[in-house]
Order: C-alpha cells, then structure tokens, then sequence
C-alpha cells in the first residue's frame, strides 16, 4: 500500500514533526485550563455553566488522550481515511476553540478566560501551520477541511457535558442520587 503522506520539509519542520507539536500545544492548553478554568466557571456567565474540578479534570483528560489517539492514528495509518479526517477535525476544532469561547468570553466578562493565551498563542499557530503543510503536501482538501471541522467540532462539544457528567459519576466528592 502507498504510504499517502509524503515526508515533505515544509518550512524546515517535516509534518510528523509538527503533529508532535500539536500533543504539546493541546497538552498546554488544556493545563491551562484544567488549573484556571473551574475557579472561573463558578462566575455567572452565558459561556460556562460552574464545573467543578473532578468533573472538569475527567473530561479533559478523556479530550487530551482523543486528541493524542487521533494524531497518533494519522501519524502510523495516515492512509486511514477516518483518523485522519478525525485528526484534521481537532486541529480545525481547536483553531476555532481559540475564538469560540476563548476570546469571545475574555471580551463579553471582561475577565480572563482560561485557555485564551494558549490558544492564541499555541493552538492557532501550530495547528494552522499542520493544516498548512497538509494542504502543501497535498494530503488534505478544502473540503475534507471543511467537513471534518463540520463533524468533529460539534461532536467534541456534545461530548463534553457527557464527559463532565462522568467525572461527577467518578468523583468520590459527588453525591450520587
């Protein structure tokens, strides 16, 4: 079988490179926000319902290892056409996660949405350059682009409340009905 991604030196960074670039990026961001973010959830905000610690750590420890799994599967199978597109989905989700809530609650409360920074300053420009260089390569389209952020991105968000429902269930802290 034809191995589809080309080990292209785009910008002097081959793309697998850059996918460990990714884990990190995501790893950061999320630190970010698991340490910040359920403090800052219990204000009154359209953008957060209050979370608490366990519920918030569970989800995004699950969110962190599907993002490792997806770059992980295009990394070793990037001929399977379902992990990448899933792969393709988080780097767009998180490109778009900067904005959509991140920036867009910093402005709207006037406070400092954890994960803001990170995703400025980490998520965008790491994971545009990925989608970058797989556009260069020749390994992506605009329309895979288009609908795997179309499907991944409202999945990853359904599956959050899900995930923070679980971490309750798990927290030895929560009264179970």
């Amino acid at each position: 079988m034809k191995r589809q991604q080309k080990s292209l030196k785009r910008g002097g960074i081959k793309l697998e490179a850059s996918i460990v670039f990714f884990c990190l990026a995501i790893t950061l961001h999320n630190l970010e926000e698991a340490i910040w973010l359920p403090k800052w959830s219990q204000q009154v905000s359209k953008f957060q319902k209050p979370v608490t610690t366990s519920e918030f750590h569970f989800a995004v420890i699950v969110i962190t290892a599907l993002a490792y799994l997806s770059a992980f599967i295009y990394m070793n199978f990037p001929d399977f056409q379902l992990g990448k597109w899933l792969f393709i989905g988080f780097l767009s989700s998180m490109v778009l996660n900067a904005i959509f809530p991140h920036l867009l609650a910093t402005i709207a409360t006037k406070t400092y949405a954890p994960g803001l920074i990170t995703g400025l300053l980490l998520n965008i420009p790491i994971n545009s350059f990925i989608l970058y260089q797989m556009f260069q390569q020749g390994v992506m389209t605009w329309r895979e682009l288009i609908v795997s952020t179309v499907v991944v991105g409202p999945c990853l968000i359904a599956l959050i409340p899900l995930l923070f429902w679980g971490g309750r269930q798990l927290s030895p802290f929560s009264h179970h009905a």
